[in-house]
């Protein structure tokens, strides 16, 4: 059968519009936030400086660990509809031993029971107010939208640990320096994390793992500011961004946090534990 011209050329022209109506469409169609929000740079590391180590209390050792930090720069494109999301850090602890020997009188040991007998993953370092953050001032940042331009920021957190610990025995009314070593090994996960504040959806933007560890040789027979001695490891492993992110542990989502939900005990050499302090929760 012979096609007219008249009719082909017609048949062509319609063809082009359908064409150029679904490119309109596709080009119409807004993203979702999930497939538009991009993370430009993500930085993260442990300061150089060793722990410095306080002894000027005669009532307790004071150390200062380096910061761990990280940072990310982000870049949210328009949002299109009346939604809320916040992007910033969380954090979880994932293992923690904290013990500071006594001589041959015992150790105390600030531990999370869940933790440290396997019945979670992880627990939840939030600044214990705005769950499930680490903070709420330079390590969130919340874009409302419709939004009509771009939306870049920057969101940055920082942790370290500055305890004090007594150079007598806990649970002694004696302060007769018997203080010997203090050691500390922690992990940590710190995800970059974006969660729709209408429907809860959580998008995991990047994953970073860091330990910290510690350990300090005390000799509680030599004068106040003489006794302490920084061991190895002096410098930390730098942080681990992954490549693959990891899942949130629900744990790290909720309370308690880990500074409530610690307790201190002492373990002496003869005889049952005691709870020194309890959890907060």
């Amino acid at each position: 059968m012979r096609v007219l011209p008249e009719v082909r050329t017609f048949v062509w022209i319609v063809l082009f519009f359908n064409a150029m109506g679904c490119i309109q469409s596709i080009r119409c169609k807004p993203k979702s936030f999930r497939e538009s929000i991009i993370v430009l740079e993500v930085n993260s590391s442990i300061d150089s400086n060793p722990t410095s180590i306080d002894e000027s209390s005669s009532v307790v050792l004071r150390y200062r660990t380096p910061h761990f930090r990280a940072s990310a720069r982000v870049l949210v494109p328009p949002v299109a509809g009346k939604e809320t999301w916040t992007v910033g850090w969380i954090q979880a602890c994932n293992h923690m031993e904290f013990y500071n020997k006594y001589g041959n009188k015992g150790m105390s040991s600030w531990e999370l029971p869940d933790l440290r007998d396997g019945k979670i993953q992880a627990i939840s370092d939030s600044d214990g107010v705005n769950y499930p953050w680490y903070g709420n001032t330079t390590e969130t940042c919340t874009i409302v939208g419709p939004t009509k331009k771009d939306t870049k920021f920057t969101v940055s957190m920082n942790d370290n640990f500055y305890p004090s610990v007594t150079w007598g025995v806990p649970v002694s009314d004696s302060n007769v320096p018997q203080l010997s070593s203090i050691r500390r090994d922690q992990s940590f996960t710190t995800w970059l994390v974006a969660i729709n504040q209408g429907t809860g959806e959580t998008l995991v933007l990047q994953t970073v793992r860091w330990r910290m560890q510690l350990h300090i040789h005390i000799d509680p027979d030599k004068p106040l500011g003489k006794r302490s001695k920084l061991c190895e490891p002096v410098a930390q492993d730098q942080p681990l961004v992954l490549g693959k992110n990891e899942p949130i542990p629900p744990n790290a989502m909720v309370k308690p946090n880990a500074n409530d939900a610690q307790v201190l005990m002492w373990r002496p050499k003869t005889g049952d534990p005691i709870v020194v302090i309890p959890p907060k929760y």
